[in-house]
């Protein structure tokens, strides 16, 4: 593992100055969004640093990054309200992570494995679909909220789409100028042949976006001050004027509130969708991941587990794995878990030691990054791949990515999953047996062979065939194919042999079917 880190350090170092610059403002506005104060905006610093570092560190993903989610914001915001006290939350959120600990030591781990990729796929383009319509905004200059959740609604009253109405309105032409060679500069420096130059091997291209971005505000304050961007258009990091304001940053949870029944209610909640957006975050990643290599479940479950009990206890929010961090990993050339680690620690340095230079980015810059990340996510490729592997996969798809969008990530990933079982459900209906009739000596011969998996969902096609056997026919029920056939199944066919079929006159003859005992007979 640790050549692997040595060998691979220039594209993990360069990947992880991109994840930085994504990270940082998601999780002051995560901070923000979650708590609906400012004081505790440095609540999403923490939860990215923990889930950077100590998750990282403990995590099998290779590619995944882990901080704060929008997917916890209403969460968090109504326990909040719920507990009373921000130091009553992290109490929760403390004892959220001995329950994941526990989920990943019971294997629990399992359940991402029965995600289906055609919901999965949906998901990426989804969110791929949500960044690019929650920074057209930023990119343009005019909303305040960085990054709000999944859902169109909005807490402002407005929804995306009136959002961008305003923002093309209102639009800051200084924005607009930034926005636009930020995205022209991304696309210049993933093109091949400047990305296998020597500087750029090393060097993200967000790097000099973000560079690029304070010079151009720096020349508009000079030369065209109603260009230049200000106040909620920069990132806003909270600034420490000496140590002791730096660890006031950090808060400790209200352990006298342990026999408080709310916390564990709230903590199982917090645990439970944590979990499943981590898992579902897990199964996204290892699709993107180029190599295709396999996260371990129930570690990332331990890991989770472990981060957020202590993101719980120095004063962070919850945390899960998230798939705009990894993804921009990923698109930013990472190769091990050594890029999500030093993300991490750069968020922590530069919360130290550059908060006040790291203030001067404009949100335009970054949106920019993340509108590039948003398309690569959901590119029409992805869209024509799905529809030609046939309709039982395009359907879900495109069902999970609307219902995403109307809704949330969680109620999004369900509607998906219900239009998938019942793809899956009609499938297996449909090819539970092989139905053959024949014409021999004036009697009708009808075959029925089982196919290797015949359960209790297929019990309504086989009784309907049954059904329609004409009287004086033969039927030939073949199960010698069959590894397994439920007992709803055989109770079935031994009804049809012992009541149904002498009342018609039908000869049954079955062939590997073990004779069961009907209660009753």
């Amino acid at each position: 593992m640790n050549a692997g880190f040595i060998r691979n350090i220039k594209s993990d170092l360069s990947a992880s100055l991109v994840v930085f610059l994504v990270a940082l403002p998601l999780c002051l506005g995560l901070g923000l969004a979650s708590t609906g104060r400012t004081d505790l905006v440095f609540s999403g610093i923490i939860a990215g640093i923990v889930g950077g570092i100590v998750v990282g560190l403990l995590s099998g993903s290779p590619l995944g990054v882990s901080g704060p989610a929008a997917g916890l914001v209403v969460i968090v915001l109504g326990a909040l309200k719920t507990l009373g006290t921000f130091e009553t939350l992290l109490l929760a959120v403390f004892v959220a992570g001995i329950i994941q600990l526990l989920a990943g030591f019971l294997k629990a781990g399992i359940i991402a494995y029965y995600f289906p990729s055609s919901v999965i796929k949906g998901m990426l383009a989804a969110i791929g679909l949500t960044l690019i319509l929650k920074e057209i905004p930023h990119a343009l200059g005019y909303d305040k909220d960085f990054m709000g959740d999944f859902a169109l609604e909005q807490a402002d009253g407005h929804n995306t789409f009136s959002e961008i109405y305003y923002a093309f309105v209102y639009h800051s032409p200084g924005a607009v100028v930034i926005s636009v060679v930020s995205i022209l500069l991304l696309i210049v420096f993933d093109l091949p042949k400047v990305r296998y130059l020597g500087l750029f091997k090393f060097l993200p291209g967000a790097l000099f976006v973000v560079l690029s971005g304070i010079g151009l505000n720096a020349l508009f304050a000079a030369v065209l001050p109603e260009w230049k961007m200000g106040g909620e258009h920069l990132v806003q990091l909270p600034v420490a004027s000496s140590l002791g304001d730096f660890i006031g940053f950090f808060r400790l949870p209200d352990f006298s509130q342990w026999n408080n029944p709310q916390v564990y209610v709230v903590a199982f909640t917090l645990a439970i969708v944590a979990s499943i957006e981590t898992l579902l975050c897990v199964e996204a990643t290892d699709k993107l991941d180029p190599q295709k290599r396999s996260t371990p479940t129930n570690q990332e479950l331990k890991a989770q587990g472990v981060g957020n009990m202590l993101s719980g206890l120095i004063g962070g929010l919850p945390i899960t794995q998230v798939i705009v961090r990894s993804s921009a990993n990923i698109n930013a050339g990472g190769k091990t878990k050594l890029s999500s680690i030093l993300h991490g620690v750069i968020l922590l340095l530069s919360a130290i030691l550059i908060p006040t230079f790291l203030n001067l980015i404009p949100l335009a810059s970054l949106a920019a990054i993340l509108l590039i990340v948003g398309y690569k996510l959901s590119k029409i490729s992805l869209y024509q791949s799905m529809y030609k592997l046939g309709w039982e996969q395009f359907i879900p798809f495109i069902v999970t990515i609307f219902a995403i969008l109307a809704t949330d990530l969680l109620k999004g990933i369900g509607i998906g999953m219900v239009f998938a079982i019942f793809f899956i459900l009609r499938k297996n209906y449909k090819h539970a047996y092989h139905f053959k009739r024949e014409k021999h000596d004036d009697q009708e011969v009808i075959t029925i062979r089982l196919s290797e998996e015949v359960t209790f969902l297929n019990k309504a096609s086989i009784q309907l065939s049954l059904d329609d056997v004409p009287q004086n026919a033969k039927v030939i029920i073949d199960g010698t194919h069959s590894i397994a056939i439920d007992y709803d199944v055989l109770e079935l066919i031994e009804d049809f042999k012992r009541q149904t079929a002498p009342g018609k006159n039908i000869e049954v003859e079955t062939r590997g079917i073990r004779e069961v005992h009907v209660i009753g007979h």
